[in-house]
C-alpha cells in the first residue's frame, strides 16, 4: 500500500513536471514569443491571452513582453537656441514593444530575460531622444518662456522632438524598424546656464521697461487728452454763464428802468423813500443808537446836568448853537430844531 502511494506520488510530480515545461501562459497585458532552439519564426507571437503548449526546453523556449507604456528619462542635455542662448533640457518618453518578434531579433543578445532586452532598448531610445532635443535650436528663447501662457512653444518643441525621436535612425535603423512604438515626448525641467540665465534677466529688464515707457507715454496721452476736454468744458460753461449774466443783467436793466424814471421824475421823493426804506430795514431788528449829548436837547440826559440846574449854570440853547449846524433847521416860532423835536416826538 505504501509502494502504491509512493508511485502515484511520484507520478503526480512527473505529470507536474511535465505540464510545466509544456506549457505557459500569456496575460492580457503580455505578448509572448516562442522560438525553437533559439529562432523565432512565423507563428511563434501569442497576443491573445490563454494557456499555450510548447516542447520542453531547450527545444523551445518562450519569452514575454509586457505591452504597457514604459518610461525612461534622459539626463540633462545642453542645448543650443536659434537666437544663440544655451539651455539645459530634460526630457522623457515614454514607449512600448509594438512589434515584439522584430524586438526580440534586436534585443536577444542582450540575455534571455525580457528585462535586459528591456534595458538594452531602452539606452537606445534615450540616445536617440538626445539626439532629437537639437531641434532645440529651431526656436528662440522669447519663443520658450512667454509671460502668456498659449504664447510658449514648448508643446510644440515637444511635437517636433517627438518626431524626430521616431524617425531617427540609431545604427541605420528606425525605432519602428527595432518593434518600438514612441508614444510621447514631455520637457520635463528647463534650467538655465548663469550667464545666460543674466542675459535672460537682462533682456526681461529691458521688456519691462519698454513697457513702462509705453504706459507712460500712453498715460501722458490720456492725461493730455483729459486736460483738453476739461478745458473746452470749463471755458464752454464759463461763456454759458456769461451769457446768462448778460441775459439777467439785461432783463434786470430793462425791469428797473421805469422805476428810474419814476425816480427821475421827483428825486427828492425818491431819496426820502430809500431813506424810509433804510430804516425799515436798520431798525426792523433790535437796534442800539448811540448819540453825543452835545446835541440840542440830549444834553439834559448827561450825568452833570442836575448839577449844573442847581448851580444856575444850565442856560438854554441859542439859536446861533443850532445855526452852527448846516444840517439843522429851526421851526418859525420855536427855538428847537426840526429834528430834535421831531426826536422828541417820536
Amino acid at each position: 500500500m505504501r509502494k502504491l502511494v509512493v508511485v502515484i506520488l511520484a507520478f503526480l510530480f512527473v505529470a507536474a513536471m511535465v505540464v510545466y515545461m509544456c506549457t505557459y501562459t500569456v496575460r492580457f497585458t503580455e505578448i509572448a514569443v516562442l522560438t525553437t532552439f533559439g529562432r523565432a519564426g512565423e507563428g511563434a507571437i501569442k497576443t491573445e491571452p490563454g494557456l499555450y503548449g510548447k516542447l520542453p526546453y531547450p527545444v523551445q523556449n518562450v519569452t514575454t513582453y509586457d505591452r504597457r507604456v514604459r518610461f525612461v528619462q534622459t539626463r540633462s542635455e545642453t542645448q543650443q537656441t536659434a537666437d544663440a542662448r544655451q539651455i539645459i533640457v530634460e526630457a522623457f518618453a515614454t514607449w512600448r514593444v509594438k512589434d515584439p518578434l522584430k524586438f526580440f531579433q534586436r534585443f536577444s543578445n542582450a540575455g534571455e530575460r525580457a528585462e535586459d532586452q528591456f534595458r538594452r532598448a531602452e539606452d537606445n531610445i534615450r540616445d536617440s531622444l538626445r539626439s532629437a532635443l537639437g531641434v532645440t535650436s529651431r526656436f528662440r528663447m522669447d519663443q520658450l518662456f512667454s509671460a502668456d501662457e498659449k504664447g510658449s512653444k514648448i508643446p510644440e518643441l515637444e511635437t517636433q522632438v517627438l518626431a524626430a525621436l521616431r524617425s531617427s535612425t540609431p545604427g541605420g535603423q528606425t525605432l519602428a524598424d527595432l518593434g518600438i512604438e514612441a508614444v510621447n515626448v514631455g520637457i520635463n525641467r528647463i534650467l538655465l546656464p548663469e550667464d545666460t540665465t543674466n542675459k535672460t534677466m537682462d533682456a526681461m529688464i529691458q521688456n519691462r521697461q519698454k513697457l513702462v515707457r509705453e504706459l507712460e507715454s500712453q498715460g501722458d496721452s490720456r492725461a493730455a487728452a483729459i486736460r483738453s476736454k476739461a478745458q473746452s468744458d470749463a471755458q464752454r460753461i464759463q461763456a454759458f454763464a456769461r451769457r446768462r449774466a448778460d441775459e439777467i443783467r439785461a432783463q434786470g436793466d430793462t425791469e428797473a428802468r421805469q422805476y428810474f424814471e419814476k425816480m427821475n421824475a421827483s428825486p427828492e421823493l425818491a431819496v426820502f423813500l430809500r431813506n424810509v426804506d433804510f430804516l425799515k430795514t436798520t431798525l426792523s431788528k433790535r437796534t442800539t443808537l448811540v448819540l453825543p449829548d452835545s446835541l440840542p436837547g440830549f444834553d439834559m440826559l448827561s450825568l452833570t446836568a442836575l448839577d449844573k440846574l442847581r448851580a444856575g449854570a444850565a442856560a438854554a440853547p441859542k439859536s446861533s448853537s443850532f445855526n452852527a449846524d448846516p444840517t439843522l433847521k429851526l421851526i418859525p416860532g420855536s427855538e428847537a430844531p426840526a429834528s430834535a423835536s421831531a426826536e422828541g416826538t417820536r
